[in-house]
């Protein structure tokens, strides 16, 4: 794995280089929403077994603004992927009783009417997200039939909060009048496995800058006292810490709560 780790690592690092050379090189003649191809990557498809299957959400990527709001475009649905699915699900399958994949997960588009065999998904890099009126359709009745839904790994950029901007503008398409609210510590969700006694998730390294950690809710019939439909992390990425958790790249207690966070969102989404 260190091999393959080390090698994974350089391939990342010469691709982040071109991307920024290829936006200094064509930024100005880009329209501000200009779409380009979702990243191409081999995606398995498990068929429906009864047990957990991971559900990663594929989506056409939109760029919003420029200048440093175009920081990272080599990163989008498929950050993490498939490491951070296939160590979280190695996780579960060990310190639970779920029945679960642990070969990877399934990677769907939020029209693809197999959302609805997956009673939990995970969607990253939502502040370059702008799903369809099909996708919008789809993914609003998956919620409110049950399903719930993980959004993680978006940011303020150099403190700009183009992401979250994107994010909520995209949300009220999805649930018109639905507030995001911040979640405290006390909520059942930080205690159906796990008993978190903080939240607290600020990195000073990540994206190279210091950044403060914060989880909201999205809730059944907008009232808090009700089931939560969407766990969203901000200024956070929990799936970098199940990608890299064989590494030192994170502090092991980062990383571990990381998987706990994890571990306490899926057995909720299970069980309410």
């Amino acid at each position: 794995m260190t091999g393959a780790r080390s090698k994974r690592g350089t391939f990342r690092a010469v691709a982040g280089i071109l991307s920024l050379v290829l936006l200094a090189g064509g930024l100005s003649a880009r329209d501000e929403n200009w779409r380009p191809a979702a990243p191409e990557v081999e995606t398995p498809s498990f068929p429906y077994s009864g047990g957990f299957t991971f559900a990663r959400i594929r989506f056409e990527p939109t760029i919003w603004g420029g200048g440093p709001f175009m920081w990272g475009l080599d990163l989008k649905w498929n950050h993490d992927y498939p490491f951070a699915e296939e160590n979280f699900t190695r996780i579960v399958d060990e310190i639970t009783d779920i029945e679960v994949r642990t070969e990877g997960g399934n990677v769907l588009e939020l029209s693809d009417p197999r959302l609805f065999e997956h009673p939990w998904a995970y969607l990253c890099e939502p502040g370059f997200w702008n799903p369809t009126e099909e996708e919008v359709e789809n993914l609003r009745s998956y919620l409110l039939k049950g399903g719930f839904l993980v959004i993680d790994d978006f940011f303020d950029i150099r403190g700009y909060p183009v992401q979250w901007e994107n994010f909520e503008r995209q949300m009220g398409r999805l649930l018109p009048g639905y507030e995001l609210v911040p979640l405290t510590v006390e909520h059942p969700v930080f205690r159906s496995f796990f008993v978190l006694e903080d939240i607290n998730f600020d990195i000073e390294d990540a994206r190279f800058y210091p950044v403060r950690g914060r989880i909201y809710g999205v809730f059944e019939d907008n009232d808090p006292s009700r089931r939560l439909m969407v766990a969203i992390n901000y200024n956070m990425d929990i799936g970098d810490f199940w990608e890299w958790s064989e590494t030192t790249f994170y502090p092991v207690d980062v990383t571990q709560k990381g998987f706990k966070l994890g571990v306490n969102y899926l057995i909720y989404g299970m069980t309410h």
